[in-house]
């Protein structure tokens, strides 16, 4: 008759086997959690780089019109430097230039495509205004005021390229905040009253 004892050595080498697939098996769900896509710090990581893409955008956008503002500031300083120049349509000119800033939108505000609107609509109307007086029939006065009137032409177009490379920065930000907001509402402080950023697109969501 078969005897049901097993051997101390057998007890031995079965209790290592399980213990050994114990080990395994923890060590592969510890790896997940380390691994895990969804965890609030992968969340976070992610979400930072793509808020970083956005604000860099925003700052590359907002840099070239600084500069279109700056050139048009040095394009009136050289025409009335030039003889016969008017004097006080050029002070007119300077005065509008100046209150681009004062009325320029920002990443919330722009929330209101009227803001935006009312920018465009006074920058257009400046550089209308502006062109003829700076080269009249295409021929500027000086060898300055014709590079600072083809610079401001290169930044004004510019504009549209900028603002569709922000929209799509917005758009991947935007998304992956609806996607993950519950993680990273969980890690409080900044992240916890997040809210999606408006487009330039109209229509866009």
């Amino acid at each position: 008759m078969p005897s049901s004892f097993i051997s101390p050595v057998k007890s031995v080498v079965f209790a290592f086997l399980i213990l050994s697939a114990c080990a395994a098996s923890c060590k592969r769900d510890g790896a997940k959690t380390v691994l895990n896509p969804a965890s609030a710090a992968a969340v976070k990581a992610q979400f930072d780089v793509l808020q970083d893409s956005v604000a860099l955008k925003w700052r590359i956008m907002t840099e070239n019109d600084d500069q279109k503002i700056g050139t048009t500031r040095l394009l009136l300083r050289e025409l009335k430097a030039q003889p016969g120049a008017n004097a006080a349509q050029l002070q007119a000119l300077e005065d509008a230039n100046n209150r681009l800033k004062t009325i320029r939108y920002n990443q919330e505000t722009m929330a209101s495509s009227d803001l935006i609107n009312q920018y465009d609509n006074a920058q257009e109307s400046l550089l209308n205004a502006l062109y003829p007086v700076a080269a009249p029939n295409g021929q500027a006065p000086t060898e300055n005021a014709r590079n600072f009137v083809e610079g401001i032409q290169q930044l004004d177009a510019g504009v549209v390229g900028f603002r569709v490379q922000y929209d799509h920065a917005v758009r991947q930000y935007n998304d992956y905040l609806k996607l993950h907001q519950a993680e990273l509402q969980s890690l409080g402080a900044k992240y916890a009253a997040l809210k999606p950023l408006p487009y330039f697109t109209i229509g866009a969501k």
